[in-house]
Parts: C-alpha cells; sequence; structure tokens
C-alpha cells in the first residue's frame, strides 16, 4: 500500500483562522500550528501570483522533515483569465490583453512563468518539499474547442517534478474522451486528479472517476457536496462549503486506499472551505484511516 497524505486546500482561510486555529494565533505562525496537524497542504495563493524566494524560504522553516507541498500553478498557466495585476510587475508593459484587460496567454509569456515559478518553488524543491505542481484547469478548457496537447510543453517545461492535473469539464471524462484523457496523462507523465464534488446536470459537476495515471502520484480533491451552492454560491465558501459526514468521509477514504494499491503516495485534499469544514474533515479521515491524529 501506498502512503496516504491528507491535508487541505490552503492553510490561511480566513474560515480557519476564525474557526480552527486558537484563538489569537499570529498569521505568521499559522503554518507551522497547521502543520503539527498534518503531512502536507495545497498552496492556494501561488494561483493569484508568484510568490517571493524568501517567502517559500519561510514556509521550509516552519515546517517538519516529510512535510510537502502542492502548489498550485498562477491561473494563466491553468487557462483561466487573468488581469495584469496577477503578473509581476516587470512583465506587465510587454504583455497582450483583451479590451476588457485580460492577459492573452502565448508561448513566451508562458515559459516566463514557468521559469519564475520554477525559481520561486526552488527552496521547497532543494528541501524535499514539493510533491507536485497542481494545474487546475478553467471550466472553458473542453474538448473538442481544446486539446490535451496544449498542455504537453507546460508539464515539459516543470519537468522532472509532477503535474498533476484537474480537468473540471466532464466532457474529458465521458466514454467519448476518458480512454484518451487517462491515456495522455500517462503518456507525458501527468497525474489525474480525481474529485469529490456534488452530483447533478451543470457540466462542472464531475463523476467520482479515479486512476493512476503516474506510479508516483495519485490524487484526491474532495471539494465537498452542496450542489447548490456549487451552482449559485458567489463566494468561495457558499460554493465549497460543506461538513462531510462520516459515512461521505467513508466513502472519501476508501476511494483513496483503492488509489494507494497502484501508487506510491496519495495526496487527499479537502478542498471544502468554510469555517473549519475542511480541516475538520481532514482530522477525521486520518482517524478513519488510523492515522495518528495530533492534539
Amino acid at each position: 500500500m501506498g502512503r496516504i497524505v491528507i491535508g487541505t486546500s490552503s492553510w490561511a482561510d480566513q474560515g480557519f483562522i476564525d474557526e480552527w486555529y486558537p484563538p489569537g494565533l499570529a498569521r505568521r505562525d499559522l503554518l507551522a500550528h497547521y502543520a503539527g496537524h498534518f503531512d502536507g497542504v495545497e498552496v492556494n495563493s501561488t494561483f493569484y501570483g508568484v510568490p517571493g524566494t524568501a517567502t517559500v524560504r519561510r514556509w521550509v522553516q516552519q515546517t517538519p522533515e516529510g512535510f510537502r507541498f502542492d502548489w498550485k500553478l498562477h491561473r494563466l498557466l491553468s487557462r483561466h483569465a487573468g488581469a495584469l495585476d496577477s503578473l509581476p510587475g516587470d512583465l506587465r508593459d510587454d504583455v497582450d490583453t483583451t479590451p476588457k484587460g485580460r492577459v492573452r496567454l502565448d508561448d513566451d509569456l508562458e515559459l516566463e512563468l514557468v521559469r519564475r515559478t520554477l525559481a520561486a518553488a526552488a527552496p521547497l524543491a532543494e528541501a524535499g518539499r514539493l510533491s507536485s505542481f497542481l494545474l487546475q484547469l478553467t471550466p472553458a478548457f473542453v474538448p473538442p474547442k481544446h486539446e490535451l496537447d496544449e498542455l504537453a510543453g507546460l508539464v515539459e517545461a516543470l519537468a522532472p517534478h509532477p503535474v498533476a492535473i484537474e480537468v473540471r469539464h466532464r466532457a474529458w471524462l465521458s466514454r467519448e474522451h476518458l480512454e484518451a484523457t487517462l491515456g495522455w496523462l500517462e503518456e507525458h507523465g501527468a497525474a489525474f486528479v480525481g474529485v469529490d464534488a456534488p452530483q447533478g446536470k451543470p457540466a462542472t459537476m464531475l463523476p467520482p472517476v479515479d486512476a493512476v495515471t503516474l506510479p508516483e502520484l495519485a490524487y484526491l480533491r474532495a471539494h465537498g457536496r452542496n450542489a447548490h451552492g456549487w451552482v449559485h454560491g458567489r463566494s468561495v465558501a457558499e460554493r465549497f462549503g460543506h461538513r462531510y459526514d462520516d459515512a461521505e468521509l467513508g466513502e472519501i477514504t476508501g476511494r483513496a486506499q483503492a488509489l494507494a494499491e497502484e501508487a506510491q503516495e496519495v495526496r487527499l485534499m479537502f478542498n471544502n472551505n468554510r469555517g473549519s469544514d475542511a480541516p475538520v474533515a481532514a482530522q477525521r479521515a486520518r482517524e478513519l484511516l488510523g492515522q495518528a491524529v495530533a492534539a
């Protein structure tokens, strides 16, 4: 059986601070406290901008050996719309934008963002703390309008670090495309990201498909099961807020265990971010798997 690492999709969410961390804990101490309870975390802030290396060095200093990070790639790399201010300041004068001020990603900008991402993440990589780069695609990235081959250069440029790819339109997992989707990921050495999400008609509600396309790494993200919030919510808390019960967590941990039969490591990350929903679910999932949970 491979190792199952459980964590959450951020450590500094305001809901965590309000409801889960000890009252009055300084922001500079959040990560160290979090790392006393979990062995891994997704870095969400990197979706919005590339951090400085000094910041990333502090992440290493504040966490113990064996704790590892999954780095969520910049929104432009994941084909989301992005404003100029999401880019480093010195890049903003040399990029093309739409009439609405959204940045148009081209090959040169992609490579420069990759270069800066690798430089920023170097302290994690050098300390053996970088688990993967997480690429959460926009739901607008859908076949046949787009092809996964559009991501080949990005995956190659980030090598040898693994890239975990989460598709967000169910067409990729349809009977017509599923085999080709998983085959492409396996061929290009990328990890498929399975999800736990609400079920319904919207194309962004993906079925519970699991697969190991990279033997070293399998990935499962738990987004909650709040179907109404998924469709109508405006804030993160409204869209993803969900308090998993033990039966639901049993299903999710069972999926992680099945993946661990094929992969060396499984990353199980809870993104049901409303108040303390995510860390509470992550701690209970550890208990259900018989993992030690810090008091």
